[in-house]
């Protein structure tokens, strides 16, 4: 069965979406669906990267609020520094030195500051040991790199025990 079906819950998931997107349950619809749902992961399995499990779900749930909560409170910032006519922007490119390692927790973390108004990642190192970021207003440097390693990095260590 699992090679029929490698990532089931892939295959219903695009067997759903297919549904869903041609809005019809028809015998031609549901036939077309089921062999996409089939098709898909079977041609695309030897493309995935086995990625690192999730050893705390708990603390991805507090990690998940806490960057919704962050993407909240970085808008009304941003939203005040542009609303400010007088105030300098200091904007600038900082490296971030990485503990993490691991595709997908640096993704993430490189994906988090992404969605955080104000913040850009835009570079990763070749051996993945630092994080090119960018910030619209940065006071100080070293102030910016520890909340991101105190607020950010050290949840995804817990999180994926990297």
């Amino acid at each position: 069965m699992r090679m029929l079906f490698p990532t089931p819950f892939h295959s219903l998931l695009l067997f759903v979406v297919w549904l869903l997107l041609n809005q019809s349950t028809s015998p031609g619809h549901l036939l077309l669906g089921a062999v996409l749902a089939i098709l898909i992961p079977l041609l695309t399995n030897r493309l995935r990267n086995p990625h690192p499990g999730i050893r705390r779900p708990f603390k991805a749930l507090l990690y998940l609020m806490r960057v919704l909560i962050d993407i909240l409170v970085a808008n009304l910032q941003v939203a005040l520094l542009i609303i400010r006519p007088r105030m300098a922007l200091k904007p600038s490119f900082v490296s971030v030195p990485l503990d993490i390692t691991g595709d997908l927790p640096i993704t993430i973390l490189a994906s988090t500051i992404t969605l955080t108004p104000g913040t850009v990642s835009a570079d990763v190192s070749d051996d993945r040991s630092r994080l090119l970021l960018h910030a619209l207003h940065v006071e100080d440097e070293e102030e910016l790199i520890r909340t991101v390693k105190a607020r950010y990095e050290t949840p995804l260590k817990e999180i994926f025990g990297c």
